[in-house]
């Protein structure tokens, strides 16, 4: 998607990957719930954060907003949807400037027409957590058989905690989310290059989920790349 940058209206955008597991049918009802609840929440909310309150307290407020509509999501589908979960990674561009809201082991990247590829988030996986406290090598994690399992997600445990974050869009450049589908099986280089390389963001959407089909990949494959244009 490119959003225009003109200085006539403010570049908005929201853009949310939730990834459903706990079977196919109740996996599917979470990861819809997760983009219509904090699709709705913030799109309801994020006009009057922008034309009601100073600008220096729009980036904290619409991190709040981020936050609550994640929770508001987690809880209703610890209720409707019980021992389901998903992932969610969510990305609302206002402005300049990117708040990204995050659980789970979908990604958000910065990608650079010089082919640099910046992972924007955190997976919240086993693996991930073994490799940050050195049990395991970036290797062994590579092909650590339990590469699935996630340490948070919604609609799983009590408690959440979402990595909730504002920082600079990416420019020149554009921010990718994906699902594991995606960076399971295609290698970070190679998705940089696939992006680059192709003429549209449209037709690299459509290159990344083809790399990823050809590579076996098992998973659904869910991708989205947003641009700041004009």
């Amino acid at each position: 998607s490119t959003i225009s940058g003109s200085s006539e209206s403010i570049p908005f955008g929201l853009y949310i990957v939730a990834d459903g597991m706990g079977g196919h049918q109740f996996g599917e009802v979470a990861s819809n719930s997760a983009i219509r609840i904090i699709g709705g929440i913030v799109m309801k909310k994020f006009h009057s954060f922008l034309y009601t309150m100073p600008t220096q307290s729009l980036q904290e407020s619409l991190q709040e907003v981020m936050e609550a509509a994640i929770l508001e999501a987690h809880q209703y589908i610890q209720r409707e949807a019980p021992g389901s979960g998903t992932t969610v990674t969510a990305a609302l561009v206002l402005g300049q400037q990117v708040t990204i809201g995050h659980v789970g082991d979908s990604r958000a990247y910065a990608v650079y027409p010089d082919g640099r590829l910046d992972p924007l988030t955190r997976d919240h996986s086993l693996v991930k957590r073994l490799e940050e406290l050195g049990h395991l090598s970036r290797d062994e994690a590579e092909n650590f058989p339990h590469r699935n399992v996630l340490i948070r997600a919604l609609g799983q445990g009590e408690t959440l905690e979402a990595d909730i974050f504002t920082i600079p869009f990416p420019q020149p450049g554009s921010l990718l989310l994906c699902s594991d589908g995606l960076w399971g099986v295609v290698n970070e280089k190679d998705i940089s290059r696939i992006i680059t390389d192709a003429p549209t963001l449209h037709r690299a959407c459509q290159n990344l989920v083809e790399a990823a089909n050809a590579a076996g990949g098992p998973d659904n494959i869910t991708v989205a790349i947003v641009q700041l244009v004009g």
